[in-house]
């Protein structure tokens, strides 16, 4: 019977699609305000007002009285929405009073890029591009091969590659793009990628050839190819839901303490977790992808943005996993490492205390059911005191990169230091 449901609505979806195609979100005039609770009572409010609007996107949430609230209001909510912080006596300020000038700078750079038909990084690339670049990898390379992770709701491939320089290496698995807006993520994904094959600093080749690599850079596609051609600010999935609502957050929705802490039930929202675990396609076939590695794998990262920190379970309790210890020790040494390019500052902890609370994530469940020790979620530049975070400059692409894979560097030799591949004998 759901499949029946599926399919009549994806049916439903193909019709609009093909009556609307022209439509593309556009946030012309919508404002971007940074608002800060002081109270209970202010945080409740927000809370209260990022599950039930839809006409409200929240690009940063805080977890606690003190913290910073970004949030975009579109024009015809503007009156509800001050006159809502008016009476519970909240201050706000508007940072942008035209989201969409950014957007429609950062389209027209990549329009210009895209006809000269290079991939390189200094500007961010379509996921038809990043699929034929891992495609040319792999004709280039011996040591890279293509793999699938799985597909999505309208049928694209989750397409990454395997780098592996020799047998019974311990593997490391690179996620990015699980929250479509997020564009620097694939864009990292990509660039530690190309370093592995062609530097020559000794530490990079080291690392290269002493693990297994696993790279995903995009592993939300529908979502990620919604926010180059329809809606830049999208985050979720592109499944389609009752009352016309569409997507899950895929960040929500791994079958471990499903829905038990910062998610929501309500499909409008950007944190809805779904109708049950592993209720996205995506989430459900790259799970059971990274499932049939189990005892390969022995290092998991998920690449967000933004806010500049490193995070390890768990994210849906307080309560500290078994080798904690070992995992905060290690995330301050891989931050450290990190400054040092760029100067570059990160915070680190649990997910639950150092962001706010969230279940279902995919870095949860991969420490939680698949056992692997080594778990860390990178929110990558721009720091918390950005606005644009997700329309973050190409520019940056670059020395995000960098930065990033020097920690990766440290994260790794710390963590074998401490023992955590000892037991990969012809893993």
């Amino acid at each position: 019977m759901r499949l029946t449901v599926i399919g009549s609505a994806l049916a439903i979806c193909l019709f609009f699609g093909a009556t609307y195609a022209s439509e593309v979100a556009r946030y012309d005039n919508y404002k971007l305000y940074e608002v800060i609770p002081t109270s209970e009572n202010q945080l409740k409010l927000l809370n209260e007002l990022k599950q039930s609007s839809d006409s409200l996107i929240f690009l940063e949430s805080g977890s606690h009285a003190g913290a910073k609230f970004n949030i975009v209001v579109a024009p015809h909510k503007l009156a509800d929405f001050t006159e809502a912080l008016l009476n519970e006596g909240i201050n706000a300020r508007i940072v942008d009073k035209n989201m969409q000038r950014s957007i429609d700078q950062e389209r027209n750079r990549m329009k210009s890029r895209r006809t000269k038909g290079v991939f390189d990084f200094q500007d961010y690339h379509e996921l038809d591009d990043i699929h034929a670049w891992l495609d040319k990898l792999a004709t280039e390379y011996e040591q890279v091969e293509v793999v699938e992770g799985g597909h999505s709701f309208e049928n694209r491939s989750i397409k990454g590659v395997k780098v592996s320089y020799k047998s019974g290496n311990p593997g490391v698995f690179i996620e990015g793009g699980i929250h479509a807006r997020e564009w620097i993520s694939p864009a990292t994904v990509a660039y530690i990628l190309n370093e592995l094959l062609t530097s020559q600093d000794l530490k990079v080749r080291e690392i290269a050839e002493k693990y297994d690599w696993y790279f995903f850079p995009s592993t939300n596609p529908d979502g990620y190819v919604h926010t180059h051609k329809k809606d830049r600010l999208w985050r979720k999935t592109r499944t389609p839901y009752s009352g016309g609502c569409f997507g899950a957050d895929p960040n929500r929705n791994w079958d471990f303490h499903w829905a038990e802490q910062g998610t929501s039930n309500h499909c409008p929202s950007e944190t809805y977790g779904g109708p049950y675990a592993f209720s996205e396609v995506e989430t459900k076939t790259l799970s059971q992808y990274i499932g049939s590695l189990k005892g390969k794998i022995h290092v998991y990262i998920s690449f967000h943005s933004f806010s500049q920190l490193l995070l390890f379970p768990y994210g849906h309790t307080g309560e500290h996993t078994p080798n904690h210890n070992d995992l905060n020790e290690i995330a301050k040494a891989t931050v450290t490492s990190l400054a040092k390019r760029y100067g570059t500052k990160y915070t680190y902890g649990n997910i639950y205390d150092a962001i706010y609370p969230a279940s279902g994530a995919s870095v949860d469940w991969a420490y939680g059911t698949l056992g692997v020790k080594i778990a860390y979620t990178y929110e990558l530049r721009p720091g918390s005191n950005s606005w644009n975070g997700f329309v973050l400059p190409a520019r940056e692409i670059v020395p995000t990169g960098e930065e990033t894979l020097d920690s990766l560097v440290t994260l790794l030799e710390e963590s074998e230091r401490r023992g955590y591949y000892e037991n990969c004998k012809g893993c």
